[in-house]
């Protein structure tokens, strides 16, 4: 692949997560319609605009949310190896799915408790907000615990519109998005699917062009048992891309985004014909399917590919949950990098006779300890 500038920046972060969060806001009012439902309320170009509540904001979904659980158990994961020099990742991120779980049912599944080491994510009120929650998620997260995989035959889109912060960070990003599909989806095309887009996301935070990315990708994931339903989806969106023209009626010959590959290749499409993040996410929003899925995760390419700039501010000031979502991807970042405040209070080893340097120094060790206890209190590594 051919090396473009890096992704790796906090703002990079933001806007991939920023951008999921619109696409899913967008998407949601018109998610269960016809394109000629959508047509009938909105005009011929469809929705063009997120839709505010009775609140005045404009909504997120289970997909939004699931998303920075996702996130949270990475971040979470990262303080666990820092602390101890060893982590299970996947085991963390199961326990992040289980709060929110909780959120959506009010209970807490196997061995998950409400406790001191609950966190920060959990406790932002907003996010326990029902938003037409996927049932197979629901169903695997009630019946298992530590990192048992799902007890279905599931590849709904619930495994991919998860999948934008494994990307960012993960060393084998095909990898860890396939075993974290496996926690509520027991498909293995839903499992791929996952992994394809953690792939490509993780090929463009190193700089790669989105043709690029997929190009490898479909390369990589073509040499892996049970891709065949995932790459023919794949070409398929391909092949569409080529058209003059991306209409609904386009989009829906590669399905209704229910279903994990096809949520993923219509994602590609209209990532890859975007013309701006507003255009490519409408496009991912206008057709009979799954409307704020398709939208979430052309959202989440789109912001990383385009970056923070290109976000339209009049949606982002109206984005429920803005800060909380910028602040999780930014804090993603920072666990990522090596950022995150250091918890080491060991003695001074230096000679220096100036008392008044001594004291600067033993100020400056303290004042990261607090930071670092704000941080674990925030996200506790368990």
């Amino acid at each position: 692949m051919v090396s473009q500038m890096s992704r790796r920046t906090s703002d990079h972060f933001a806007a991939c997560l920023l951008g999921g969060s619109l696409g899913d806001a967008l998407g949601w009012p018109v998610e269960f319609h016809r394109t000629s439902e959508i047509r009938t309320r909105f005009g011929r170009a469809g929705i063009q605009n997120p839709v505010a509540s009775k609140a005045g904001v404009f909504e997120i979904t289970d997909d939004t949310q699931m998303t920075l659980f996702t996130a949270e158990g990475l971040i979470r994961a990262f303080v666990r190896y820092n602390a101890r020099g060893m982590c299970n990742p996947i085991g963390v991120i199961h326990r992040a799915y289980g709060r929110w779980f909780s959120t959506q049912s009010g209970e807490y599944p196997g061995r998950i408790r409400e406790d001191k080491d609950a966190g920060w994510l959990i406790r932002q009120r907003d996010l326990w907000a029902a938003r037409a929650p996927g049932n197979t998620c629901l169903s695997a997260l009630r019946t298992t615990s530590d990192c048992e995989p799902a007890k279905n035959d599931s590849k709904g889109c619930g495994t991919v519109i998860k999948t934008a912060p494994i990307g960012l960070v993960c060393n084998d990003p095909f990898g860890m998005g396939c075993e974290v599909a496996a926690l509520t989806h027991g498909h293995r095309t839903g499992q791929i699917a996952a992994g394809f887009l953690s792939r490509v996301i993780g090929l463009l935070v190193e700089g790669g062009t989105l043709t690029e990315a997929i190009a490898a990708t479909m390369d990589y994931v073509s040499l892996v048992e049970g891709h065949e339903e995932t790459t023919a989806a794949i070409q398929r969106a391909l092949d569409a891309s080529l058209e003059k023209e991306i209409t609904p009626e386009l989009i829906e010959t590669l399905g209704g985004g229910w279903i994990a590959e096809e949520a993923l290749a219509i994602s590609l499409l209209c990532a890859l014909r975007a013309e701006s993040f507003e255009h490519g996410v409408r496009l991912a929003v206008n057709h009979s399917g799954d409307s704020d899925s398709t939208g979430a995760i052309t959202g989440n390419l789109l912001g990383l590919v385009m970056g923070l700039e290109s976000l339209p501010t009049a949606w982002l000031d109206g984005l429920e949950l803005r800060d909380v979502t910028e602040k999780i991807a930014r804090d993603l970042f920072k666990a990522n990098s090596g950022e995150m405040p250091s918890g080491d209070t060991s003695a001074l080893d230096f000679e220096i006779s100036d008392p008044a340097i001594v004291a600067e120094i033993r100020a400056d060790i303290e004042r990261k300890a607090r930071g670092y206890e704000e941080w674990v209190e925030m996200y506790p590594g368990y």
